[in-house]
């Protein structure tokens, strides 16, 4: 089959690489759309995954065309959409719930072959089927959007609260969407690439700037300030806005050298929380639940889908910011 593979740190090539084959309690899924995303950009420079080559895209859905000996959950022809994470289900984090925090953590695109590719293997309990209302194309977006619940299950978030969003990108959109269906009372947006922010203007975002000094503070604060960034400045910019008692999310998937200063005593004297979250956590499901009732649309989130062959052209163009999300679809003719 065809693959993108990144070989070495700063390069990724197509390859023709050996199929897949299922394990006995795996499926192998002909991929319908694999989004790229920022942890593919940290893989791609080096970081996270611990040893190359790898097919990166942990972001995908598609048909099921191969079973493996013990999977009866599924049957081939069945839309999924799959999500990448693998625990161990053994050491103290998963023994306590805590799996995405596990000592062994993996992930299908990170430490095992990924979905920028025509045909992926992946574990049956990791598959979620898709109804018939949703495509499985779109259904790509599914991950991305579990990772924001997850941040959500963090924030416990509390209804009328005054919300702050670093980053107009995929993530940042989609909190932005998340804050509003969990009620909160002002979503502002802040971002120095004019066209996202036209389209958190366009997804009805409170209001939207390059710069948090552009708008205007609530009365008492924001009391839930999020970076989906993993930008330096832009983390060292949030952390000053959050208000008295309010909630910092890092969400953003910044540099291993990246860091940000903060008063301890600022910390201690307006009772700031400072929190992260991590991948995904028993929100898989919910997104995709969430996904089907159309809480995101993909439309408005999907500016680019294109062939397998074009993968270094699509982090060349994620890279530059260019767009929103950035889908291969291996189906696709190369154009």
């Amino acid at each position: 089959m065809k693959a993108a593979v990144i070989t070495r740190p700063g390069s990724v090539e197509l390859a023709t690489v050996d199929d897949p084959v299922p394990g006995a309690r795996e499926v192998v899924v002909e991929v319908a759309a694999c989004g790229l995303c920022g942890t593919d950009l940290h893989i791609l420079q080096g970081e996270f995954a611990p040893k190359l080559p790898i097919i990166p895209g942990h972001e995908f859905a598609g048909e099921v065309v191969g079973l493996g000996s013990e999977v009866t959950e599924l049957a081939i022809g069945d839309q999924v959409a799959v999500d990448p994470s693998l625990y161990c289900n053994e050491c103290h984090y998963c023994r306590t719930g805590r799996n995405n925090l596990c000592e062994r953590w993996g992930a299908i695109g990170v430490t095992h072959p990924g979905g920028a590719a025509e045909f992926v293997a992946a574990p049956v309990a990791n598959c979620t089927i898709l109804p018939d209302s949703v495509r499985a194309e779109d259904a790509a977006l599914i991950e991305p959007l579990s990772c924001a619940i997850r941040g959500y299950d963090v924030l416990r978030s509390r209804l009328a609260s005054r919300v702050l969003v670093y980053g107009a990108g995929t993530m940042g959109l989609m909190m932005l969407q998340l804050a509003k269906a969990t009620g909160a009372a002002s979503v502002d947006v802040v971002d120095v690439n004019a066209e996202r922010l036209s389209t958190a203007w366009q997804l009805g975002c409170s209001a939207a700037a390059a710069s948090a000094d552009e708008l205007d503070r609530p009365r008492y604060g924001w009391d839930l300030v999020v970076d989906a960034t993993g930008n330096a400045a832009a983390i060292q910019d949030a952390l000053g806005r959050v208000g008295r008692g309010g909630t910092y999310l890092q969400f953003g998937v910044s540099d291993y050298a990246t860091t940000a200063t903060i008063s301890p005593y600022r910390i201690y004297n307006q009772e700031i929380t400072i929190t992260g979250s991590m991948a995904v956590l028993h929100s898989f499901e919910r997104a995709a639940d969430l996904f089907a009732t159309g809480v995101i649309d993909p439309r408005v989130f999907i500016s680019d889908r294109l062939p397998l062959a074009a993968f270094p052209d699509a982090v060349a163009r994620f890279q530059a910011g260019v767009g929103r999300k950035i889908q291969i679809q291996p189906g696709l003719a190369p154009a």
